[in-house]
């Protein structure tokens, strides 16, 4: 037999909670000393409060929990019960944690204002570049929807090149459009390839328009922090008499490896004078 206290220890629970329990009639102890009142347990009695605990930790409330209790919900049955609600903690706990994710992206973008350095803006023509292209869409910029889709396109874009022979000849184009009205975003995920590929089974060969004027800068580190980069640009070109003309944008990845803090991304901007 066990102390209430020692009962209390070894349950990982408070005695209060046991007192309560009693006083409730949900947990009672095995015996009571009819002189001193000391409470006692027995060690067949930890399956019934390991039950009850794990009901509780479910959301029911401890009248639900007697009744459960007393309908004798197998081991198994509470299993299923705790993995029903471990998976739905999970689910709450990675949409916070993403929630958390982007509140902290916008601090840094905040605290970054007016420090982001504009002296590596470069205004430069951008050729006629022939790409093998694949398009998705995804909900938003969101980089939990925009990352796995141009992940998944250029890995795609891949494994369609390689059989047929052709290599790219250069990093990777990224573009986006909006699609009007509706919030969802097309991305185009391109690889340059030489002037003579015109056909690859399943990709879309496209000749992309050269730009006169575009205002280019280097962010460093995963496009998931990109935002101070971009609002740098948009500064830049606000103070220096520039407006976007958002047709033919492109996002070159100039060095991408597994890390994406180590990533390097040219963000090219096609510009015209304001007014």
């Amino acid at each position: 037999m066990f102390t209430i206290g020692d009962f209390a220890e070894h349950g990982r629970v408070s005695v209060r909670m046991l007192r309560h329990y009693d006083a409730i009639g949900l947990l009672r102890p095995a015996h009571v000393d009819p002189l001193s009142s000391y409470r006692y347990y027995s060690a067949e009695q930890f399956a019934q409060l390991n039950r009850i605990v794990a009901l509780k930790e479910l959301g029911f409330s401890l009248h639900q929990v007697r009744s459960i209790l007393h309908e004798r919900v197998s081991a198994e049955e509470l299993r299923g019960m705790l993995r029903l609600r471990r998976a739905e903690l999970e689910s709450v706990m990675a949409d916070a944690a993403a929630r958390l994710a982007k509140v902290e992206a916008r601090l840094r973008t905040i605290e970054s204002e007016n420090l982001m350095p504009t002296d590596g803006i470069v205004v430069k023509s951008l050729p006629v570049l022939r790409v093998a292209e694949l398009t998705g869409t995804c909900g938003s910029f969101d980089p939990r929807e925009i990352g796995p889709v141009i992940r998944g396109l250029y890995e795609e874009l891949r494994s369609r090149l390689a059989p047929a022979g052709v290599v790219a000849t250069g990093p990777g184009v990224t573009r986006y459009e909006d699609v009007p009205r509706s919030g969802a975003v097309v991305v185009h995920a391109g690889l340059p390839v030489a002037a003579d590929v015109e056909h690859v089974e399943g990709v879309r060969i496209a000749d992309l328009a050269g730009v006169d004027r575009a205002a280019t800068i280097v962010h460093c580190g995963s496009m998931d922090d990109v935002l101070p980069t971009v609002q740098a640009l948009a500064r830049w070109l606000g103070a220096n008499g520039y407006r976007f003309t958002a047709q033919h944008a492109r996002e070159l990845s100039l060095a991408w490896p597994e890390d994406p803090a180590q990533r390097v991304t040219e963000l090219q901007v096609p510009i015209a004078a304001a007014g």
